[in-house]
């Protein structure tokens, strides 16, 4: 691209981004996620027509998995398509070992949707079992005491750039035979030990989707370390399709219509992956930047004189070095009552507040329709973290005095409601 090109374009880009920042909130959820280049990187692929998956997905994919330390990623159109990879491999015939329909998945009470819905989709029965209210998710001894016969896999949700004993979770895996899938879509970057999560079960997945670590608008990211399963994601992401694969199941040509198995269209579009390479290069910067602005959040609320422990805060787990996604706030039980008033007020001052997942699952509209609590389990903690929790964003653009300002004055008025 020419330099009088990249100007104009550059010049349209800033024009337009104006436009659209002035609908945003004082303290949005994420802010400036797209740099100059993010943006010129997908015109490109616009310009050159090769809109569909090519060599810039395939860069990404080697770039993403020697990143993480994993032997092969596979981008697809989103984070929930990842886990609808992972899933459906535990029950394709193609693996060894394929789960039978009914079989059961241990999944967190506390998670997101598309969690969930593909270890269904899949025929897999959701064993739900509660989290810890300090990392929000499951641990090693409450999986343990859920293991039955019929358990067969479990569904690990790194929540927010935090995680429990990811180590001794794989551990128990491999002990009592079962398959591990990782759902990092919250927490790229995130390590336990030296390790990074998503890497210590059978799949990982990652999403790009807005506000997460790492952002292409939409997409996702699978990982895994043997090579047998990468063959089949990697047919199942497209039809059943054996193209592209480099190692052939069988002796046809690469590039005939050879389908080997079932499969759906989870491909991406080039374009995310330009955009996601590129800001792929800043990862560690802004994961730097986040957990600088989250010291300086605590440190501006604990230090005012406001202060009166309204809220309890989200520490990193023992050898967890968390990439952190948001801001996650526990209110003091004694404001309780407040608590819906109170979001409904940072929403009028533009600060943008999301519940921590979807809460509670058991109290969605979605999980009477489909009885998945039939005997009526009470989940305490995912109960406590649903009714005390909600997050605001965490910026990847060094947080300013002004907006500390704001996050203080507006927050700490709760006891005040």
């Amino acid at each position: 691209m020419e330099k009088k090109e990249k100007l104009y374009l550059e010049f349209l880009i800033k024009k337009y981004s104006k436009k659209q920042n002035s609908y945003l909130s004082k303290y949005s959820l994420l802010e400036n996620a797209f740099s100059l280049d993010d943006i010129l990187s997908g015109i490109k692929v616009l310009l050159s027509k090769q809109i569909t998956m090519s060599e810039i997905t395939e860069k990404f994919q080697i770039e993403f998995a020697k990143y993480v330390g994993a032997k092969y990623a596979l981008m697809v159109n989103s984070g929930s398509s990842a886990n609808l990879l992972a899933s459906f491999a535990l029950v394709n015939p193609g693996k060894k070992n394929y789960l039978k329909n009914g079989e059961e998945c241990i999944i967190p009470a506390l998670c997101w949707p598309t969690s969930l819905w593909p270890i269904m989709q899949a025929g897999l029965k959701p064993k739900f079992i509660d989290v810890d209210t300090d990392n929000f998710t499951i641990n090693v001894e409450t999986i343990n005491k859920n293991i039955s016969k019929k358990t067969k896999a479990i569904m690990m949700v790194h929540v927010l750039g935090n995680t429990s004993n990811i180590k001794d979770i794989s551990q128990l895996t491999k002990n009592n035979g079962l398959f591990l899938i990782e759902d990092t879509c919250e927490s790229l970057g995130s390590r336990y030990g030296n390790k990074f999560l998503g890497t210590f079960g059978d799949f990982g997945t990652y999403s790009f989707y807005c506000s997460h670590q790492l952002t292409s608008g939409e997409g996702g990211m699978i990982v895994c370390n043997n090579k047998e399963d990468y063959q089949l994601i990697h047919s199942m992401r497209a039809h059943g399709w054996d193209r592209g694969i480099k190692k052939k199941i069988n002796k046809k040509p690469d590039n005939s219509f050879n389908f080997v198995n079932s499969g759906f269209n989870l491909r991406p579009l080039e374009i995310t992956a330009a955009i996601g390479l590129n800001q792929f290069k800043r990862l560690n910067n802004m994961i730097k930047i986040r957990s600088d602005n989250r010291k300086k959040i605590i440190k501006k609320l604990i230090n005012s004189s406001n202060w009166k422990n309204q809220f309890s805060f989200f520490y990193p787990s023992k050898n967890v070095k968390p990439s952190w996604f948001s801001f996650p706030i526990l209110i003091n039980k004694k404001y309780l009552l407040k608590k819906k008033k109170f979001l409904n007020f940072l929403n009028k001052k533009g600060i943008e507040t999301r519940l921590i997942l979807s809460g509670n699952f058991m109290n969605q509209l979605s999980s009477k329709l489909f009885n998945l609590n039939p005997k009526k389990k009470i989940f305490y903690k995912a109960q406590e973290i649903e009714d005390r929790g909600f997050f605001i964003g965490l910026h990847t653009d060094t947080i300013s005095e002004k907006k500390l300002d704001l996050l203080e004055k507006n927050l700490l008025i709760i006891d005040k409601l």
